[in-house]
């Protein structure tokens, strides 16, 4: 997994062994496929101490609320609602774990318009904006209800 989201630190950011492995212990849900392809989606709920100026936006504004900090599906997967599986499974969780919304960013500089459209299929919405990154990155806070 660690190889899967290093191919897309691009979108997200590059780990190693160590610092894949404390994301995982910090996850209050992460899930992965790993045969015929890959993919993962790793959150964290309000209570996790990530240190990320993204998670910092989120717990600045909600109490409750799960982060999903990566949700990367290899090329061979894309186009198989495997990240919708995924994001099924997550909202199915966040309601049994009386959890209100999920959230995400999406960059807007550099843009990411597939991940955009995928959102917003998903009944995401824009909650905020932010440059992080010294201005290099700007990002688009998304947010979905999910009681």
């Amino acid at each position: 997994m660690v190889e899967l989201n290093n191919r897309h630190a691009k979108e997200t950011s590059w780990q190693d062994s160590e610092s894949f492995a404390g994301l995982l212990e910090m996850a209050c849900f992460a899930r992965g496929m790993d045969g015929g392809g890959r993919a993962l989606l790793v959150a964290m709920d309000e209570r996790a101490r990530y240190e990320n100026a993204n998670f910092a936006w989120f717990k600045g504004r909600y109490e409750r609320f799960v982060y999903v900090d990566r949700v990367i599906v290899g090329e061979e997967l894309r186009g198989r609602g495997v990240a919708k599986a995924l994001y099924e499974e997550l909202f199915r969780w966040a309601r049994e774990a009386g959890q209100e919304r999920v959230v995400c960013e999406v960059n807007l500089l550099p843009p990411n318009p597939g991940s955009d459209a995928f959102h917003a299929a998903m009944g995401f919405v824009e909650v905020g904006r932010a440059e992080i990154h010294g201005g290099a990155k700007t990002v688009r806070y998304l947010g979905r209800e999910v009681g």
